[in-house]
């Protein structure tokens, strides 16, 4: 079935450990489907010329379907549209495109609703009228003004209050020192933490950890093993898992069935959101103490359940 001439490439916008799944999804994608590769690509840093130039050299190494976390919203848009122009399908992964673009569709977790559902589970073992920190990530990724609106709307639905949201910190150095400040004044004036970018969610599981009483109960994302620990010790409530291993897998599979003639469907169901109206879910689950030791299992079911019916549901191949 496969074309083995499709050569795929991933690229975030820079590194980050959210996108190290990609490179394992990308092997399984080349293996399952007989790809010629699908090779994860990381910009040295978060610029969106370094992206641009890494996306244009590979290019020229022969590479011919993208999938890309774009650096910037509008401002990847150029690139991907003179990727799509050499006849290479591209796609959005984990953060969207703003229409119109030349990508075929963005796959991604539903940012927003993955952090309204988990500040539901956060008020689900807070008392009424609590006091919520939001910690999340860069005001560049368009993901995280989502997340921000998500948490607020959640919590005054719930008669809880966000009394704090520190974003901009989703890399170690900013999260330390913003964390670890303002619960340094202010442990006592909270009872809840939201956090929604990946190390906000390590740095404030290992702050509760060391406070150690365990009254501040937290609902964090991703699954990094610090967090894990801290859900199966009791000093954190959960985890919104996301699913990067499915975006990178079934992206590699797409774009291979539209390499060998596939198109996409006119009528496809795909979602709108405030950048695209061409987004699939990739999924998103909340993991407590009780399932924290098959998140790698919840999101492979969650990736199965999408791929098994995803050519039927998405493209036309004759």
């Amino acid at each position: 079935m496969a074309d083995s001439s499709t050569r795929v490439a991933l690229v975030p916008g820079g590194p980050h450990p959210y996108f190290a799944a990609w490179e394992l999804a990308g092997k399984d994608a080349a293996k399952d489907f007989g790809l010629g590769a699908a090779d994860y690509k990381v910009p040295q840093k978060w610029e969106l010329s370094l992206q641009n130039q890494m996306l244009e050299s590979l290019v020229t190494q022969g590479y011919n379907a993208f999938l890309v976390f774009p650096g910037d919203p509008v401002g990847t848009v150029a690139i991907a549209d003179e990727l799509a122009a050499t006849g290479a399908p591209v796609m959005a992964l984990a953060g969207c495109l703003k229409d119109p673009s030349q990508a075929v569709f963005c796959m991604g977790t539903d940012t927003g609703n993955s952090a309204y559902l988990g500040t539901q589970e956060l008020l689900k073992v807070l008392p009424k009228g609590a006091k919520i920190a939001h910690f999340t990530g860069f005001l560049v990724d368009p993901n995280t003004q989502l997340r921000i609106d998500a948490v607020e709307k959640a919590a005054s639905e719930g008669g809880a209050e966000v009394v704090q949201v520190i974003a901009d910190i989703d890399a170690p150095e900013p999260a330390e020192e913003k964390i670890n400040a303002y619960l340094a004044a202010h442990a006592g004036d909270v009872d809840g933490i939201i956090t929604t970018a990946w190390v906000p969610a390590v740095v404030a599981s290992n702050a509760l950890r060391k406070i150690g009483d365990k009254r501040i109960k937290m609902v964090g994302i991703d699954h990094d093993e610090v967090v894990l620990g801290a859900i199966k010790d009791g000093y954190v409530h959960g985890t919104m898992l996301q699913n990067p291993y499915g975006q990178g897998y079934l992206g590699s599979y797409a774009a291979d069935r539209l390499r060998s003639g596939c198109t996409v469907k006119d009528d496809a169901p795909f979602k709108s959101i405030a950048l695209t109206d061409k987004f699939i879910d990739s999924g998103t689950v909340f993991a407590g103490a009780d399932a924290v030791d098959n998140y790698v299992s919840s999101m492979q079911n969650i990736t199965k359940e999408i791929f098994d019916g995803f050519e039927d549901t998405y493209l036309n191949c004759g």
